[in-house]
């Protein structure tokens, strides 16, 4: 229960983080805005975006890093690894059962004696 919960928010700070790498601008972007092709004023104030989004995404990164080793700790306690000989040993250790005739089975007839096949040139030491 507890490994669904993390793993939920992990996966909700991921896309954060995503959504948050993409609103950034690049470092370029600046000397655009001085020749007219961009607004140097933002909705986050004069200083732009940079500080916010910059602290915003340290946040979520160290979040994201820690729901991960999190997650890694509670997958590595949660299922036990087994070897297969010891899932399988106390089928290995009983005896085969025996069919209760092992010889030849009864609806076939004897085979004959080689000595008395025609054509067989094997001698038969008696």
């Amino acid at each position: 229960m507890l490994y669904n919960i993390i793993l939920v928010i992990h996966v909700l700070i991921a896309s954060g983080l995503i959504a948050l790498v993409l609103l950034q601008q690049g470092k370029g972007a600046d000397a655009g805005a001085a020749f007219g092709s961009g607004a140097s004023g933002t909705v986050f104030g004069s200083q732009g975006s940079a500080s916010f989004l910059t602290r915003t995404t340290a946040v979520l990164a160290t979040l994201f890093f820690v729901t991960s080793l999190t997650l890694f700790t509670l997958a590595a306690n949660l299922s036990k690894p087994e070897s297969v000989v010891d899932t399988h040993a106390s089928e290995i250790s009983k005896p085969m059962p025996k069919p209760a005739d092992a010889g030849v089975p009864k609806d076939l007839p004897a085979a004959p004696a080689s000595s008395d096949v025609p054509g067989n040139d094997v001698p038969v030491s008696k």
